[in-house]
């Protein structure tokens, strides 16, 4: 299990190949620190706007980049979309590793912010992207975090999925989301699904009680962990996020 752990969390050949690029979407690249290629990409608003709203997506760990931005833009078709392929997940080069994600996050912000220019910026983290978009909100300057199916600490997920095991000192890809945001000012919107089979709900309720802003609360019910994006109400609820962030 300590072997495999970083094909389990991150499942590369699992991850769909991304389809042609959208129409007006633009294709973005960046270097790593390391010098890795990231590769990424813009789906600007569908109605040009000086109020310009940017939205940072971080997917889960079975999600290309693209599907993301798309995803995102077919909810908020108002706003710029901008996210990136993980490390390691193709395009992009390199390995996957929670390290990675973490510090490759504050350049795809950077970069996002250069290339748009925004009035506001509003980080998207969904499932392992939570983690990432809560350790961003300590680095980089956000005006709102809309997190799905959430979790404290990365750890405590897997612990709780394989309890017979001694997680703790073997783990190698920690996402501490709480204490990323336990002295934060950022308001937070959390979105859970009710029936998740991967993050327990004492996970996503951990990381509730040690965030001093969350201005918005959902559970979406009978909703899972991966057939909640399908769901009017779940996207219903994330247009409620974004709305209660900026009023």
């Amino acid at each position: 299990m300590f072997e495999f752990q970083t094909s389990l969390i991150f499942p590369v050949h699992a991850v769909p190949t991304a389809g042609p690029l959208p129409s007006g979407a633009e294709r973005l690249s960046l270097k790593s620190a390391d010098g890795h290629e990231l590769a990424g990409i813009h789906i600007p608003a569908d109605e040009a706007s000086t109020d310009r709203t940017l939205l940072v997506g971080f997917g889960g760990n079975a999600w290309n980049g693209q599907d993301v931005a798309e995803y995102l833009h077919e909810i908020f078709p108002d706003d710029d979309v901008v996210t990136f392929h993980y490390r390691g997940y193709s395009p992009s080069t390199g390995s996957p590793s929670a390290d990675a994600l973490i510090v490759d996050a504050p350049l795809v912000y950077d970069a996002a912010v250069a290339r748009v220019k925004p009035r506001r910026i509003i980080a998207i983290g969904f499932s392992i992207g939570s983690g990432v978009a809560a350790r961003l909100a300590a680095t980089r300057k956000l005006d709102g975090l809309i997190l799905v199916t959430p979790f404290d600490s990365l750890r405590a997920v897997a612990q709780s999925m394989y309890p017979w095991l001694p997680i703790g000192p073997f783990f190698e890809h920690e996402l501490d989301a709480a204490g990323a945001l336990q002295e934060s000012k950022v308001p937070v919107a959390l979105i859970a699904a009710e029936r998740d089979e991967i993050v327990p709900a004492a996970r996503s309720e951990a990381l509730r009680k040690r965030i001093p802003k969350v201005i918005f609360d959902r559970t979406i019910g009978n909703a899972g962990h991966n057939d909640i994006y399908g769901r009017s109400d779940f996207q219903a609820a994330m247009r409620e996020a974004l709305a209660a962030i900026i009023g």
